[in-house]
Formats: structure tokens, sequence, C-alpha cells
């Protein structure tokens, strides 16, 4: 059961985010502003993610992981309907802020509930709830486009608020699964303690380290901004992460500009979703034996390949569609992989998933508002690009070091 509800919470995690970028041009019009302008919206959740997701690990030390990761799908559901009220445009903004806010607790703390309860299946089931994670992305950015212009009784369209609340039409089932599956757990976690003459505070237990022991809890958020393996996977998310918000914001835009109509446009989008689905599931069968070290340079390589032909070469529009998403949802599951494997317990990989989207979400946030920014002053989708080149050569940098196989808080080795 909480396999069906950690699948049921990945559904959620996307499709709230990727819906935006597709309905750009109808809100623009709608309030009157540019596109452009609109790009720091996507980034809005990035933002949040980064200033929220090191509070996630005190959050669950304190009322605990299943708690937190349950008020935070009340706080979504909250924002999804905050965004979509009508009146000042000041609610889309502030709704969507309470969306990453909300989004930020849950993405922290998911990896850390994997660790702490499915032991050696971890990379498998990292590998379905990251593509659950691409495939949820997938249908909302292909749906919303769909349901704004589908016409009412009298001939007016939907709009593009409804479309947006369609996207978190899947929050309520998962908080009731979720809760459901966190007292089931408590319970059999007492019943086993009762059975062996545990003591009562034994409900919720972590294996034991199998490298150099972690902090105490109370110093994990302190010690994690020091570990230089911890700040590899958060340069590795964090330039992965906004290579994936480019293409999910602007894909559309980009194809909208070359004589796309909205629903093409969105269907192309999809497709690249889809992709990143199919990558993520194909993450934990590739990362075996030797690829495990060369998969992570290998997929910043292949992203570069599809920016520069999605730019240079329309023409071939479906191929670097496939390459980006392949490369995009696979990179998604080696890192999510990594803050798990490469951590000792589920506190400490709590605290390096916090720490790694902290940082990782702040990058991500700026390429957004960059592209959009420069694609603004220049008319061009070509110096656009180099922001995408810039980032792609980092997490290239990152992969090189994380194919080192070093743990977090590992003791160096002395040389010689």
């Amino acid at each position: 059961m909480l396999f069906v509800a950690v699948c049921l919470v990945a559904i959620n995690m996307r499709m709230t985010i990727t819906g935006v970028g597709p309905l750009l041009e109808d809100i623009a019009a709608d309030q009157g502003v540019s596109p452009a302008s609109l790009g720091l919206l996507a980034s809005i959740p990035l933002l949040a993610w980064a200033v929220v997701s090191p509070l996630a690990q005190g959050l669950a030390a304190r009322i605990g992981l299943n708690p937190a990761v349950g008020w935070s799908l009340v706080v979504l559901t909250i924002g999804t309907v905050w965004r979509s009220l009508p009146g000042s445009l000041s609610n889309l903004w502030l709704g969507t802020a309470l969306v990453g806010a909300a989004l930020a607790i849950a993405n922290v703390l998911l990896p850390a509930t994997i660790k702490r309860d499915f032991g050696r299946r971890v990379p498998l089931v990292m590998g379905i709830y990251s593509t659950l994670l691409s495939g949820a992305a997938a249908i909302g950015a292909g749906m919303v486009a769909p349901i704004a212009h589908a016409a009412l009784g009298e001939g007016e369209p939907v709009g593009w608020r409804i479309a947006l609340l369609a996207t978190g039409v899947m929050a309520l089932p998962a908080l009731v699964v979720w809760i459901w599956a966190a007292r089931s757990r408590r319970g059999l976690a007492l019943r086993r303690a009762a059975e062996t003459g545990a003591a009562s505070g034994a409900a919720d237990p972590e294996p034991r380290p199998s490298v150099a022991p972690a902090p105490a809890p109370s110093r994990l958020g302190s010690r994690i901004w020091r570990d230089p393996v911890a700040w590899s996977i958060a340069v590795y998310m964090g330039t992965q992460s906004s290579t994936f918000y480019v293409w999910a914001t602007w894909l559309a835009p980009i194809d909208l500009s070359r004589g796309a109509d909205p629903v093409t446009a969105g269907f192309n989008v999809m497709v690249y979703h889809v992709c990143g689905m199919l990558g993520s599931l194909a993450g934990p069968f590739v990362s075996r034996g030797a690829m495990r070290r060369i998969l992570p340079p290998l997929l910043p390589i292949l992203a570069g390949i599809g920016a520069i032909g999605l730019i240079f070469a329309p023409a071939a529009l479906p191929l670097w569609l496939v390459i980006c998403g392949l490369s995009s949802g696979c990179s998604l599951t080696v890192t999510l992989t990594f803050m798990a494997q490469r951590s000792a317990d589920a506190a400490t990989a709590a605290a390096t998933s916090g720490m790694s989207q902290s940082v990782g979400y702040l990058l991500a946030a700026v390429g957004p508002v960059l592209f959009g920014a420069l694609y603004g002053a220049t008319g061009s989708w070509v110096p656009p690009l180099f922001v995408l080149l810039t980032g792609i050569t980092l997490q290239l940098g990152a992969g090189l070091l994380l194919s080192r196989e070093r743990m977090v808080f590992e003791p160096r080795r002395p040389r010689g």
C-alpha cells in the first residue's frame, strides 16, 4: 500500500508544473502581457523548492516523514485551487508559489521514504517513481491545451483556469491513500515491536549505515553543506532540472513561433515528456555494471546534442524530442538514485535530498528565466541555446565526479 501511495504522490509532483508551459500564450493573451514576461511563472515553483527544501528534513524530524508528506498534499490542493481563481493575476502567482512550497516538501522526503522502506529495491522503486514523474509531466503538458480550447455549450472555450485546475485532480486521492498507508505501516511496526519485545521508540527503525556512521540528525543539516559528494549531486540535479524546465516551458512557444497550432505544440511537449518517462523507466536497467559509471557523464552529452538539434535542425524535431526526453528522464532517475544510494540511512538521504534540491532548483530556476529573457531581447532562439549548453557542461563535470561512486560523509582515503 505504501508503494501505491508513493506512486500516487509521484503523479502529483509534475502535472501541476508542466501544465503551465503550453498555456503561456493563453494566459498572456487573457491578461494582456507578453509570454516572455511570464517566463518567471515557470520558475516560481523552482524558487520555492530552493527556499523550502532545506526545511523539509527538519520538518520530518519534528512530525515524522509520513505526516510531513501528507500535509504537503493538503497544501498542494489549496495552492492548485488558489491559482485558478478568477480575479487578480496575483492569484496565479501566489497560488503557484504555494504549489511550489508543497511540492518542495514531497520532493525532498519521497527519496528518504523510499530509502527507509524499500531496502534493496531502492533502484527499482526509484526508477518507477521517476518514471511516474515523467509520465505525469507528459499528461499535464498534453491535457491542458485541449481542455483550455474545448468549447462549452455556447461555443466559449473552457479557458486556461479550468485547465490548470485539472492538473491537480489526483491530489486528494493521493492524500487519502497516503494516510491509509501511513497508518497501516505504523500499526504493523508497532505489532512487530510488541512481538519482539522492542522498546516503544522502535516503531520507525532505520537500517544501520553500511559505511562510516552518519552524524547525529541534529547535525546533518549543517554538515551536509560541507560534503563534496552532496555538492556534486546538487549540481548534477540542478543542471539536469534546468534543462528539463527550459524545454517544459519553452518547447511550445518555440513551436508556435515556427507556425504550429497550440494543440500540436502541446502534443510535441507531451512527446518530450513521454520519452522522458521511458528514459526514467530504463534508468535502473541501464545503470548496471560498467554503465553505472559511464551513464552520469554520457547523459549530458546526449542532452547537448538534442539541444543543438532542436534549434538548428527543426526539420528533425521528432528525433531531437526523443534524444532530449530520454536523456532528461534517465538523468532524473540517476539523480534521485544518487540521493538514496549514496546515503547510509534515511536521515542522511533526507538531508542530502534537501540540500541537493535546494541548490539544484535554485540553479534550475535560472534556466527558464534566462532563456526567455534572451529570446525576448534578441528575437532569436540561438542565443538562449548557450544558457542550456552552459548548464549541460556543468552537468557533465558533476557526472564525471559522481562516476567515482563515493558516499556522502565517507571519509577521504589517504593518498598513497
